[in-house]
């Protein structure tokens, strides 16, 4: 077939070259390509400067969301021990749909030429170019889409003086989520906790990509089996 003969050019943005591959998408995004600079996306400078973050610009941009919404909540009347409770069940909350995001979109399989697309924009390139410093944190124009949803359900959630602390945590769980994401790609860890999320990760990357789903935590992945075994990986680890 002609879209399995495709080749990509990675000296040409690369956004509207990957819906080509067709069914060969899948197989050419989970090869790595391991530098720390990334390849262009867009021709336009506009929509390149979108994709690229830098990732102090998280706790920059969201820690004041964060104060904000915990402080309405205060405002509202709602006690310390109530706000530090609704703070942690976002945090929570946070976990489960972190892990149903990199499980259920960022992993999804695609064929056509915008599903590969979607997905290569989406998450494929983490898998791609996974060092990529400037794409390993989320661009601040998709975590403000993606509060909308969140916002809402923490006002389904909770009574409307509840929601903001719910949602605040909720967020805190995301800023959390983005930095260990980033650390464990480019850190060297020295404590037992961070260097097991560490290796749980680029395990994920290296070695056995559909199962260790978690980034801050393994809970989710122990209690849906996605947790990698030390048998499969030692499976996928002699198929190289």
């Amino acid at each position: 077939m002609v879209t399995q003969r495709f080749s990509v050019d990675l000296d040409k943005p690369l956004a509207f070259q990957v819906g080509h591959l067709g069914e060969a998408y899948d197989e050419w995004v989970h090869q790595p390509i391991v530098t720390k600079e990334g390849p262009r996306f867009f021709q336009s400078d506009f929509w390149e400067f979108l994709t690229l973050t830098v990732w102090w610009a998280i706790p920059v941009i969201w820690l004041p969301v964060v104060v904000w919404c915990i402080s309405m909540s205060v405002r509202m009347g709602c006690a310390l021990p109530d706000i530090v409770l609704l703070a942690a069940l976002g945090m929570f909350i946070w976990t489960f749909i972190e892990y149903c995001l990199h499980r259920f979109i960022f992993h999804m399989k695609t064929e056509s030429y915008w599903g590969n697309t979607a997905h290569y924009l989406i998450h494929g390139y983490h898998h791609k170019h996974p060092m990529d410093h400037l794409r390993l944190v989320f661009p601040p124009a998709l975590t403000a889409i993606m509060c909308i949803p969140l916002w809402n359900l923490a006002k389904v959630l909770a009574t409307p003086s509840a929601a903001p602390a719910l949602f605040g945590g909720g967020l805190l769980g995301y800023v959390m989520y983005d930095l260990t994401h980033y650390y464990v790609h480019h850190a060297n860890p020295t404590v037992a906790v961070t260097k097991k999320l560490k290796k749980s990760h680029l395990n994920h990357h290296f070695r056995i990509q559909d199962k260790g789903f978690g980034v801050t935590s393994s809970l989710w992945d122990i209690v849906f089996g996605t947790l990698p075994t030390a048998k499969s990986l030692k499976r996928e680890q002699q198929k190289y």
